[in-house]
Formats: structure tokens, sequence, C-alpha cells
């Protein structure tokens, strides 16, 4: 998959950023073509080698009828979630470095569920609060919108499904 400058992306599990330069490097005795991104959510800058774009699962950012998909998962969808936490935890690992947005909001509804009934652990927690940034930030990027109406928007559909939601801190 091809991307432009100036063209936004999101990187697996750290979020949406921007292609701002594509270079050649000659970092291995051979010259190799890059995409230089700045992640929107911490200003960090990475360099993705084009020929490793697709093993690294870099995307183009979620169009609006995906995000009416993920929004009505949030509202009415089901998650199924192992009972050990360090089974739920792989699992919950695999789906947020999947680049899969709808995987991404898999893993917060899930968490979601389970912190109704028990505290998460620390690692869940931190998992949970980065899936909740990740959902919110694509979605506001996808729409156009700030962040604070797409928390309001995500609020909105969770509590439609009867879940009390205590946002991310």
């Amino acid at each position: 998959m091809a991307f432009h400058i100036g063209e936004k992306v999101v990187y697996p599990n750290q979020g949406v950023g921007i292609v701002e330069q594509i270079s050649t490097r000659n970092l291995t005795g051979q010259p190799e073509m890059f995409y230089l991104l700045k992640l929107n959510s911490s200003s960090l800058r990475v360099m993705v080698p084009i020929s490793n774009v697709d093993n690294v699962g870099l995307r183009k950012v979620i169009r609006g009828k995906e995000v009416e998909s993920i929004l009505e998962f949030l509202r009415k969808g089901h998650c199924k979630t192992h009972q050990d936490w360090k089974g739920r935890f792989k699992e919950n690992s695999e789906k947020m470095r999947s680049g899969s947005l709808q995987q991404v909001a898999e893993v917060f509804k899930s968490l979601l569920l389970l912190s109704q009934g028990k505290s998460l652990s620390f690692r869940e927690k931190k998992m949970f609060d980065r899936a909740w940034q990740l959902l919110v930030d694509e979605i506001a990027v996808a729409r156009g919108l700030a962040r604070e109406t797409v928390e309001a928007e995500l609020v909105q559909s969770l509590t439609r499904s009867n879940l009390k939601v205590q946002l991310p801190s």
C-alpha cells in the first residue's frame, strides 16, 4: 500500500500519524525507501521502511461506515474473553497489535465489561486506557471532529448498552 506526504495513516498500537516525508536512506548498505511519520498522540517521529509496511500493519484511517460499525458493536456487540488473565492479556495484546480498530474496540469493550465486576490489573488498566485513546483518536480524525465530541458519542453508545462508563484517566 502506497501513502503520500500529508496523508493520515494508522500505525498499529500507536495511533494516527501523518506521513511527513518519504526518503531514501542507506542504513544497511543498501538504499531503502522510508516513510517518516509524526504520531498525533505523542508527537514522536517513526521511520517505517516501505518494504515493511504490510508487516507493520500501517494502514489508512477508517471511513464513515466503518465508524458506524464500531459504534454499533459498542452498543450491541458481544465479547468473549478468557477467564484467566494470562490468556486474556495475550489475546488482547494480539488484538491491539493487529492494527484493526474493530479489534481495539473489542479489547476496550471486553475490559469495560470485566471492570464492571472487578478491578482491572495494572496492565489491563493500561491496555484499557490505550484502547480508549486509539478509538477516540482515529474516530475523531475519520470524522473530522474534536476528541471531546467523539468521547461523548462513545460514552452515549456504551450507555445505551447499559454499561456503567468510567472514562479512562
